[in-house]
C-alpha cells in the first residue's frame, strides 16, 4: 500500500536518533511485506516548505479573487499544490519526529499548513468542520522523546504534539485511525538505549499490521 513517510527530524540523516531508528525499523518491516517502489519519504528539513508568510498569505489572497500570480508567487504556490497532491496521493501516512519542547519541530507545522486545506483535505459546513480525508487513511506517528510520557502523569497532558497531530488528522480531516510509537525517556538516564528502543520494537510490532488493515 502506498505509503508516505514525512521525516520531520532537523538532523534528517542522523545515525544516532532515536526517531530515526524507528522510521529505520518500520521501513525494514515494510519492506519484508510491500514494494518499496510503494514507500516514499520526504525530509522536510531538506526540501523547500512553503511557511504561512507575508507572500503565501498575499498567494491566498489573490487565488481568492481569482487574480493572476506573478513567476515568484507561482513557484510558490506550484509547490505548495506538489506537497498537497502528493500527501492526498497516499492513504497510509506516517510521521517521524524529535517532541521539540513538548510539540511538533517548526518544519512539521509548516508542512501541516500545506496539507490542512479547506475545501482540499477539509471543509467548513454549517456545522463546523468535516473531513474530506475519510476514504481509509491511517496515519502513524514515530516520536522520540528525552521524558516519558505514557505514564498518565503530570508530562502525559504536556504531550501537545501527539494531540494536535490526533486533532489535525483525526478530527479535522477524518482519517481513519492515529497511532503513536515513541522512543522515550531518552534523557532520564532511566534506561539503556536497547531498553527504549525494544519496548518500542514491540509496540510497532502491536500497530503495524493494523495500520495495513483495509
Amino acid at each position: 500500500m502506498k505509503t508516505l513517510i514525512i521525516n520531520a527530524h532537523p538532523r534528517f540523516d542522523s545515525k544516532v536518533s532515536y526517531s530515526l531508528k524507528l522510521q529505520k525499523h518500520f521501513m525494514d518491516k515494510f519492506e519484508g511485506k510491500f514494494d518499496l517502489k510503494d514507500l516514499e519519504i520526504i525530509d522536510l528539513y531538506d526540501e523547500y516548505i512553503p511557511n504561512l508568510n507575508e507572500e503565501v498569505l498575499t498567494i491566498f489572497d489573490k487565488q481568492k479573487e481569482g487574480q493572476t500570480l506573478n513567476d515568484e508567487e507561482q513557484i510558490v504556490a506550484n509547490r505548495m499544490r506538489e506537497l498537497l497532491d502528493q500527501f492526498k496521493n497516499h492513504k497510509r501516512v506516517v510521521v517521524v519526529m524529535p517532541m521539540h519542547n513538548f510539540n511538533i519541530p517548526s518544519k512539521l507545522k509548516d508542512y501541516v499548513d500545506n496539507v490542512l486545506i479547506a475545501r482540499e483535505t477539509f471543509k467548513y459546513t454549517e456545522t463546523g468542520y468535516a473531513g474530506l480525508m475519510n476514504d481509509g487513511r491511517k496515519l502513524l506517528l514515530l516520536q522520540g522523546s528525552g521524558s516519558i510520557y505514557s505514564n498518565n502523569d503530570k508530562y502525559s497532558e504536556l504531550e501537545f504534539s501527539r494531540k494536535y497531530l490526533n486533532v489535525v488528522f483525526k478530527e479535522v480531516m477524518e482519517f481513519d485511525s492515529f497511532d503513536i510509537v515513541r522512543a522515550e525517556g531518552t534523557a532520564t538516564g532511566l534506561f539503556t538505549e536497547d531498553e527504549i528502543l525494544n519496548k518500542a520494537y514491540k509496540d510497532m510490532e502491536s500497530v503495524f499490521d493494523n495500520f495495513y488493515e483495509i
